[in-house]
């Protein structure tokens, strides 16, 4: 009896046992054609990656099915809707649907639908323009935008008559643009009548004992404005607190040296405590002003202002501002910024609008309130968002035209949307120092874009008439009336 129990037990055990062996047995094959299937898997991917690199999808690797439905996606939207291909890759965006009020466009930096047949516009980034890498030949159906918020010295040929007549679509700091940007650089009005950083005139006149009446920071040297010149002349009839790489002659705290510190609340308190800043460009272009003249006004600091002959239709008041354009030489400007040091009624007069919050400038008040972007908003668009749907609306404007047999509404940009005269030089005295290299640079550099915007317009033509016949061409307006051939 008591062998058979223990029998029965061994029994027991070895069914145990093997059912156990079954169950691992069991579970080491599943794993492994899980494994197996895996590797098929991914060698199918990798068997397609190269069929894949035109259409690039930056997602994370566990995403890669996901990646091929957005691929999908984005194909589809290529094909419902216009195409507005950013030739200069300034979103870095493969590709992405954008709403502009009743209208979409899909926009994107991939070059491969430069022939699709849904594209409809070329968007340029003006720093970024390159003659030597255009999409030509041009079709009468694409539109070609240009945005450019930038000085001239990064791309002079754009302020050439041959050049800029290209574009249909401008958003440029010029007021004439058909997205002005003039006020790119001034967040609103708030900020003009804001009394943050306000030094008292009392508490000045204190600190003139240890500053200049006058501060200059830059350190972008000898630009095409010819500034550091004017200012050397300057500083040999006044006082000036020089800091930044160019003329210094007076350090900032450690933490502040570099472009970042620029717009620090620290770098500001030091601004602030002085009674004039001199407030140059490095361009002297109409419009073309930047966060060099708004900052002063910001901070309760008197602007000196060299650049935009057009500047006093910008200014908040009319007496906010010392333009030296209004002086025939340093000597005289520097006579009269030490008059209103000296005389605290006088100088208060250029800063009263600003203890009174008061902005009489209407043209000032209308820009701001009527542009169509913001500045540091996140309840508005930026300007880069405002020029796509600009160009995305004026698309589907004239697609709308097209549905119902109307002659289409052609867009194009003049010489008064991007220009800039001839750079010149400051000569006050033959004990001037010796021009430097750079600035000796500039007005060759202007003559030759001249040239060099001529023959990108003569290549555009050229280009043009492998699919379309010239009926006619008057090349003093440079504007070509083109048909397609038959």
């Amino acid at each position: 009896m008591v062998r058979i129990q223990r029998r029965k037990l061994l029994a027991s055990c070895l069914c145990i046992t093997a059912t156990v062996f079954l169950l691992v047995t069991l579970q080491v094959v599943v794993e492994l054609g899980k494994f197996e299937r895996k590797k098929f898997k991914n060698s199918n991917l990798n068997d397609g990656h190269a069929q894949m690199e035109e259409e690039p999808i930056h997602l994370h690797p566990f995403l890669k099915r996901e990646g091929l439905t957005l691929n999908r996606k984005k194909t589809m939207a290529a094909d419902s809707y216009p195409i507005m291909l950013w030739w200069s890759p300034l979103t870095g965006e493969t590709g992405r649907l954008g709403q502009c009020g009743a209208d979409t466009c899909f926009f994107t930096i991939n070059r491969t639908y430069l022939h699709h047949h849904r594209t409809k516009a070329f968007l340029f980034y003006g720093t970024d323009f390159n003659i030597d890498s255009l999409p030509l030949p041009r079709k009468a159906h694409h539109d070609w935008a240009l945005f450019h918020e930038e000085s001239p010295k990064n791309n002079y040929k754009l302020f050439h008559q041959p050049v800029i007549t290209l574009f249909n679509y401008t958003a440029t700091f010029s007021r004439h643009s058909h997205l002005p940007l003039t006020t790119q650089y001034l967040e609103g009005t708030e900020v003009l009548k804001s009394l943050r950083y306000l030094v008292p005139l009392q508490s000045k006149n204190h600190l003139r004992k240890s500053l200049a009446p006058l501060v200059y920071v830059q350190s972008d040297c000898d630009p095409p404005s010819d500034r550091d010149s004017y200012v050397r002349e300057l500083m040999t009839y006044i006082e000036v607190d020089s800091y930044g790489e160019c003329l210094r002659n007076k350090a900032l705290p450690q933490q502040l040296n570099g472009p970042a510190s620029m717009d620090a609340g620290d770098f500001y308190r030091i601004l602030a405590q002085y009674k004039f800043i001199l407030a140059f460009e490095n361009a002297v272009c109409d419009d073309y002003v930047t966060e060099k003249f708004w900052r002063p006004l910001k901070l309760g600091v008197v602007p000196v202002y060299y650049g935009s002959p057009s500047i006093a239709d910008w200014l908040p008041s009319n007496r906010s501002a010392i333009l030296v354009s209004e002086f025939s030489h340093p000597r005289e400007l520097a006579s009269y910024i030490r008059q209103l040091d000296h005389d605290d009624r006088l100088y208060q007069a250029y800063i009263e609008w600003k203890l009174k919050g008061e902005i009489s400038n209407q043209r000032l008040l209308t820009a701001l309130r009527e542009r169509k972007w913001g500045v540091q908003d996140i309840k508005q668009d930026n300007y880069i968002d405002a020029f796509e749907c600009m160009v995305c609306t004026k698309v589907w404007d004239n697609i709308r035209l097209q549905e119902k047999g109307l002659p289409l509404k052609r867009w194009k940009a003049d010489i008064t949307h991007l220009s800039c005269p001839e750079p010149t030089a400051f000569a006050f005295s033959p004990l001037a120092p010796r021009r430097s290299s750079l600035r000796e640079m500039w007005i060759p550099s202007f003559q030759q874009s001249k040239k060099e915007a001529q023959a990108l317009r003569n290549e555009n033509a050229l280009g043009t008439q492998r699919e379309y016949r010239i009926m006619s061409c008057d090349w003093n307006e440079k504007d070509l009336i083109l048909v397609p051939t038959l």
